[in-house]
């Protein structure tokens, strides 16, 4: 699974139902509003490269209220949550 974070600035009084409408999208697993240099951060996971072009720029970009967006493409993933897990392996949880 390829993920990428994308960053989104949206026009100020659309911000709500432009989250909404990025969220509903097919491959956004998340949309966050945040506070600092962009208004939107959405999360996108795709099987293929190629998928991320559809999704962002075929997609995403064209959603009413977006302005622009930034993309990141995630290499490698790192978690608290999945490294004590891989390190609970073989322990009962009553421990």
């Amino acid at each position: 699974m390829i993920t990428a974070i994308v960053m989104i600035d949206a026009a100020t009084d659309q911000i709500p139902e432009v989250a909404e409408a990025v969220a509903a999208l097919e491959n956004v697993s998340e949309v966050y509003s945040v506070a600092g240099a962009v208004d939107l951060i959405a999360v996108v996971r795709v099987r293929e490269f190629e998928q991320i072009a559809d999704v962002i720029a075929g997609r995403i970009n064209k959603v009413p209220g977006v302005l622009e967006t930034d993309t990141h493409i995630a290499f490698r993933a790192y978690s608290r949550h999945d490294l004590e897990a891989a390190f609970a392996i073989g322990f009962d949880s009553a421990d």
